[in-house]
C-alpha cells in the first residue's frame, strides 16, 4: 500500500522575489487597500533594498531567514498593525522619521499644519511651541525650513520624548528644545518666551468611534482625549492667549466633523480671524485663529 508522503520531505524550491511579492499581495489583499505597496515596502526593508531594486531583481532568491522574517511581517500586517511600526520608521515632509509604537503614526495630512505655520510666520524669526509633538514631525519639519526659529516641543510622554530628540539629533536639526508636561504646562520650566505660533496635532477622535479598533496597535493617549473628542481641542485654546504675543497664531489639527464647534470655541475665546482649511482628501482638517492686538 502506498504510502502518503512526509510533506516535510518533499523539496520546496527556493521562493524568490517575484512570487514572494506575489503571495504577500495575495494575503493582504483582504486588509489592505495597499497591499501591493506594503508587500513591496516590508520585503524592501528587509533586503535593504529600494523598491525599484526589487522590480529589476525579481528572480533573486532571499536567504531563508529574511523570507521568514518577511512572511512574519506580512503576518502581523495583515492583523492590522502599521506599516511605519513593522518597518520602524515613516517619511514626512520629505524627512526620514523613526516611529515606534510610543508615538502615532505621523499622517501626510498633518503636512497640512505644516504648511499653515509656514504660511502664518512667513521667513521671520519666530518663537514656536508644537505641543503633544510624539515623533517631532511638526517640530523637525518646520525646524528643516527655519532654521532661524525657535522652537519647543512638548508631550507628556517620555518614551515620545525620547523618539522625537532621537529624530533631531539624527536629523541634524537644532533650535529645538524638548519639555516633558501635559500641552502648555509643560512651558512653565523652559522660560520660553512669549510665543508667536502655537501648533499641535492633539488627540481627537472620540472614545467611542468605531474606527479606534482600526488603530488599536496606536498610542490611546494620543488618538482619544474623551468621550467628544474636543477635550485637548478645548484645553489648548484656552490656555493659550497669556503665552501668545498679541497678533500670535494658534494651528490646529482637528477631525474632518470638528470644524463648527472649534470655530465657535474659539471665537467665545476671543480669537479673531479663525479659518479652516481642508486636507488634498477635501476634508476639514486644520484650523488657524490669530489672538488679537491689545
Amino acid at each position: 500500500m502506498a504510502q502518503t508522503p512526509n510533506l516535510a520531505d518533499v523539496h520546496t524550491p527556493p521562493a524568490d522575489i517575484g512570487h514572494l511579492l506575489e503571495r504577500g499581495q495575495e494575503t493582504l489583499r483582504r486588509f489592505s487597500d495597499t497591499a501591493r505597496l506594503d508587500a513591496e515596502l516590508l520585503l524592501a526593508h528587509i533586503l535593504e533594498q529600494t523598491r525599484a531594486w526589487l522590480s529589476a531583481h525579481r528572480e533573486v532568491c532571499p536567504p531563508t531567514e529574511r523570507v521568514e522574517r518577511y512572511q512574519d511581517f506580512i503576518r502581523r500586517r495583515a492583523q492590522g498593525e502599521p506599516i511605519a511600526y513593522l518597518t520602524g520608521g515613516r517619511e514626512f515632509w520629505s524627512l526620514p522619521l523613526t516611529v515606534t509604537p510610543d508615538v502615532l503614526v505621523p499622517r501626510p495630512e498633518t503636512e497640512l499644519a505644516v504648511e499653515r505655520c509656514l504660511a502664518l510666520c512667513g521667513t521671520r524669526p519666530a518663537n514656536v511651541a508644537d505641543l503633544g509633538t510624539g515623533s517631532g514631525a511638526i517640530a523637525l519639519a518646520l525646524a528643516h525650513e527655519r532654521p532661524t526659529w525657535q522652537i519647543v516641543a512638548t508631550d507628556r510622554s517620555d518614551a515620545a520624548l525620547q523618539v522625537a530628540q532621537r529624530n533631531a539629533a539624527r536629523l541634524g536639526l537644532r533650535g529645538i528644545r524638548f519639555a516633558r508636561g501635559d500641552w502648555l504646562q509643560a512651558l512653565t520650566s523652559t522660560g520660553q518666551p512669549s510665543l508667536d505660533l502655537i501648533v499641535s496635532n492633539p488627540p481627537y477622535v472620540a472614545a467611542g468611534d468605531p474606527h479606534l479598533i482600526d488603530l488599536k496597535y496606536e498610542p490611546a493617549l494620543a488618538l482619544t482625549p474623551g468621550a467628544s473628542g474636543m477635550e485637548a481641542l478645548e484645553a489648548i485654546l484656552r490656555a493659550a492667549p497669556p503665552y501668545l504675543v498679541p497678533g500670535g497664531w494658534l494651528v490646529l489639527e482637528h477631525g474632518h466633523d470638528q470644524r463648527e464647534k472649534l470655530a465657535g470655541a474659539l471665537e467665545a475665546a476671543g480669537y479673531a480671524r479663525v479659518r479652516c482649511h481642508t486636507d488634498l482628501a477635501g476634508q476639514d482638517r486644520v484650523t488657524e485663529a490669530q489672538w488679537p492686538d491689545a
